[in-house]
């Protein structure tokens, strides 16, 4: 039975990260310098919650490098492409801290946006704070950690309020699968 779970994970990974794959070209906002408020983190997120923190990491990294190599990545350096796209879409595997709880998906949606918020805000105030405007949403812009701050911020929440809610939703109509309650089973 292990190694049968073995292959469910894989394969339920490789699918998961090419829905993600696929809902990230369907944006309904992109911002200028990189992010998008998209259903992309959904499948993710839904991953790392059914199998756990390991492979959840696994798959938000597996992700965030197709994001970078294939979804048109926007990068300075090295130090943005790996903070940007492989860090910040890996720690999205955090949610698997919640494997198995009853609202798992909806604690592991917000403790996975927050977590790729923090990795983009630090990488924004470090390595892209030179790109910084003079102002930001009419605001006066002096601090790159307050810029970096609002520009993420702009498209992470909208986009963590979108998959928590449809995560939410999801766990209503298909609560065992949603769980994970189908993996134990086998």
């Amino acid at each position: 039975m292990k190694s049968h779970n073995h292959i469910r994970a894989l394969v339920e990974g490789a699918i998961m990260v090419a829905l993600a794959q696929l809902l990230s070209y369907l944006t309904l906002f992109r911002m200028p310098q990189g992010g998008s408020v998209d259903l992309a983190m959904l499948p993710i997120l839904i991953y790392a919650v059914r199998w756990g923190l390991g492979r959840g990491l696994l798959a938000g990294l597996v992700f965030g490098l197709l994001q970078y190599f294939i979804g048109n990545g926007i990068a300075i350096s090295w130090v943005s492409m790996l903070g940007d796209y492989a860090i910040a879409f890996m720690v999205l595997g955090v949610a698997g801290i919640f494997r198995g709880r009853k609202n798992g998906i909806i604690w592991g949606s917000l403790t996975g946006s927050l977590a790729r918020f923090i990795v983009h805000w630090i990488v924004g105030a470090t390595v892209w704070g030179e790109y910084m405007p003079e102002t930001f949403w009419n605001l006066p812009m002096t601090n790159t950690w307050v810029y970096s701050a609002l520009y993420n911020i702009s498209y992470m929440l909208p986009d963590c309020v979108i998959v928590t809610v449809i995560g939410a939703i999801l766990l209503r109509v298909i609560p065992k699968y949603i769980r994970g309650e189908d993996i134990r089973k086998d």
